[in-house]
Protein backbone atom coordinates (compact mmCIF):
# COMPACT_ATOMS: atom_id res chain seq x y z
CA UNK A 1 0.00 0.00 0.00
CA UNK A 2 1.60 3.28 -1.07
CA UNK A 3 0.82 6.96 -0.57
CA UNK A 4 3.08 10.00 -0.47
CA UNK A 5 4.27 10.19 3.14
CA UNK A 6 3.10 6.85 4.61
CA UNK A 7 1.36 8.41 7.62
CA UNK A 8 -2.32 8.63 6.58
CA UNK A 9 -3.71 6.60 3.70
CA UNK A 10 -1.28 3.73 3.20
CA UNK A 11 -0.87 2.81 6.88
CA UNK A 12 -4.66 2.95 7.19
CA UNK A 13 -4.93 0.55 4.26
CA UNK A 14 -2.28 -1.70 5.78
CA UNK A 15 -4.01 -1.79 9.16
CA UNK A 16 -7.45 -2.45 7.69
CA UNK A 17 -6.20 -5.17 5.37
CA UNK A 18 -4.10 -6.79 8.10
CA UNK A 19 -7.23 -6.98 10.27
CA UNK A 20 -9.24 -8.54 7.42
CA UNK A 21 -6.49 -11.08 6.72
CA UNK A 22 -6.44 -12.09 10.38
CA UNK A 23 -10.22 -12.49 10.46
CA UNK A 24 -10.05 -14.61 7.30
CA UNK A 25 -7.28 -16.81 8.74
CA UNK A 26 -4.89 -15.72 5.99
CA UNK A 27 -2.42 -13.54 7.89
CA UNK A 28 0.33 -16.19 7.85
CA UNK A 29 0.05 -16.58 4.08
CA UNK A 30 0.19 -12.94 3.02
CA UNK A 31 3.08 -10.53 3.53
CA UNK A 32 1.84 -6.97 3.84
CA UNK A 33 3.49 -3.57 4.22
CA UNK A 34 2.96 0.09 3.45
CA UNK A 35 5.34 2.78 2.28
CA UNK A 36 5.56 6.31 0.94
CA UNK A 37 6.91 7.54 -2.35
CA UNK A 38 8.69 10.30 -0.39
CA UNK A 39 10.88 10.15 2.72
CA UNK A 40 9.03 12.91 4.61
CA UNK A 41 7.98 10.75 7.56
CA UNK A 42 10.39 7.80 7.67
CA UNK A 43 10.26 6.28 11.16
CA UNK A 44 7.16 8.24 12.20
CA UNK A 45 3.95 6.64 13.43
CA UNK A 46 0.74 7.22 11.47
CA UNK A 47 -0.93 10.60 11.90
CA UNK A 48 -2.83 10.71 15.22
CA UNK A 49 -6.07 11.47 13.35
CA UNK A 50 -5.59 8.34 11.20
CA UNK A 51 -4.89 6.26 14.30
CA UNK A 52 -7.97 7.65 16.07
CA UNK A 53 -10.28 7.08 13.09
CA UNK A 54 -8.97 3.54 12.65
CA UNK A 55 -9.29 2.79 16.37
CA UNK A 56 -12.93 3.88 16.36
CA UNK A 57 -13.55 1.11 13.80
CA UNK A 58 -11.47 -1.51 15.58
CA UNK A 59 -8.20 -1.24 13.64
CA UNK A 60 -4.85 -0.83 15.40
CA UNK A 61 -2.18 1.21 13.61
CA UNK A 62 0.02 1.80 16.66
CA UNK A 63 2.86 -0.52 15.62
CA UNK A 64 3.26 0.96 12.12
CA UNK A 65 6.12 3.30 11.19
CA UNK A 66 6.65 5.28 8.00
CA UNK A 67 9.12 4.10 5.42
CA UNK A 68 9.92 4.94 1.83
CA UNK A 69 9.35 2.59 -1.10
CA UNK A 70 12.55 0.68 -1.91
CA UNK A 71 13.75 -0.83 -5.17
CA UNK A 72 13.42 -4.28 -3.57
CA UNK A 73 9.67 -3.75 -3.08
CA UNK A 74 9.08 -4.11 -6.81
CA UNK A 75 10.73 -7.53 -6.72
CA UNK A 76 9.40 -8.70 -3.35
CA UNK A 77 5.68 -7.90 -3.57
CA UNK A 78 3.01 -9.22 -5.94
CA UNK A 79 0.95 -6.03 -5.67
CA UNK A 80 2.15 -2.44 -5.34
CA UNK A 81 -1.05 -0.50 -4.67
CA UNK A 82 -1.07 3.28 -4.94
CA UNK A 83 -3.65 5.42 -3.18
CA UNK A 84 -3.81 8.01 -5.98
CA UNK A 85 -2.75 8.65 -9.56
CA UNK A 86 0.15 10.95 -8.65
CA UNK A 87 1.81 8.24 -6.57
CA UNK A 88 0.87 5.63 -9.17
CA UNK A 89 2.73 7.64 -11.82
CA UNK A 90 5.77 7.99 -9.54
CA UNK A 91 5.80 4.27 -8.86
CA UNK A 92 5.51 3.42 -12.56
CA UNK A 93 8.41 5.77 -13.41
CA UNK A 94 10.59 4.03 -10.85
CA UNK A 95 9.44 0.44 -11.40
CA UNK A 96 11.50 -1.92 -13.57
CA UNK A 97 9.64 -2.84 -16.75
CA UNK A 98 9.26 -6.51 -15.77
CA UNK A 99 7.32 -5.55 -12.62
CA UNK A 100 5.02 -2.81 -13.94
CA UNK A 101 2.09 -5.27 -14.04
CA UNK A 102 2.17 -5.29 -10.21
CA UNK A 103 1.55 -1.54 -9.88
CA UNK A 104 -2.04 -0.29 -9.82
CA UNK A 105 -4.50 1.84 -7.89
CA UNK A 106 -5.68 0.30 -4.62
CA UNK A 107 -9.26 1.30 -5.42
CA UNK A 108 -9.17 -0.85 -8.55
CA UNK A 109 -10.26 -3.59 -6.10
CA UNK A 110 -13.21 -1.53 -4.89
CA UNK A 111 -16.83 -2.13 -5.87
CA UNK A 112 -18.08 1.29 -4.79
CA UNK A 113 -15.13 3.48 -5.88
CA UNK A 114 -13.33 1.51 -8.65
CA UNK A 115 -11.95 4.41 -10.69
CA UNK A 116 -11.33 6.88 -7.92
CA UNK A 117 -8.38 7.86 -5.81
CA UNK A 118 -8.17 7.74 -2.03
CA UNK A 119 -8.05 11.46 -1.18
CA UNK A 120 -5.30 12.74 1.09
CA UNK A 121 -7.00 13.71 4.39
CA UNK A 122 -3.92 15.38 5.88
CA UNK A 123 -5.08 19.01 5.54
CA UNK A 124 -8.70 18.33 6.46
CA UNK A 125 -10.67 17.30 9.48
CA UNK A 126 -12.03 14.10 10.97
CA UNK A 127 -14.52 13.55 8.13
CA UNK A 128 -11.68 13.07 5.64
CA UNK A 129 -10.15 10.26 7.70
CA UNK A 130 -13.54 8.57 7.97
CA UNK A 131 -13.98 8.85 4.19
CA UNK A 132 -10.56 7.26 3.68
CA UNK A 133 -11.63 4.36 5.90
CA UNK A 134 -14.85 3.88 3.93
CA UNK A 135 -12.92 3.66 0.68
CA UNK A 136 -10.12 1.52 2.09
CA UNK A 137 -12.49 -0.98 3.68
CA UNK A 138 -14.32 -1.46 0.39
CA UNK A 139 -11.12 -1.95 -1.63
CA UNK A 140 -9.64 -4.23 1.04
CA UNK A 141 -12.68 -6.51 0.81
CA UNK A 142 -12.19 -6.70 -2.97
CA UNK A 143 -8.49 -7.42 -2.61
CA UNK A 144 -9.22 -10.16 -0.07
CA UNK A 145 -11.69 -11.78 -2.51
CA UNK A 146 -9.06 -11.64 -5.22
CA UNK A 147 -6.46 -13.32 -3.02
CA UNK A 148 -8.91 -16.01 -1.95
CA UNK A 149 -9.43 -16.94 -5.62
Amino acid sequence: MVCMGNICRSPTAEGVFRHMLEEAGMSKRVRLDSAGTHAYHVGSPPDPRARDAAQRRGYDLSDLRGRQVSDADFEDFDYILAMDRENLAGLLRRCPEQHKHKVRLFLSFSRRYPNLEVPDPYYGGRQGFDQVLDMVEDAARGLLETLRR
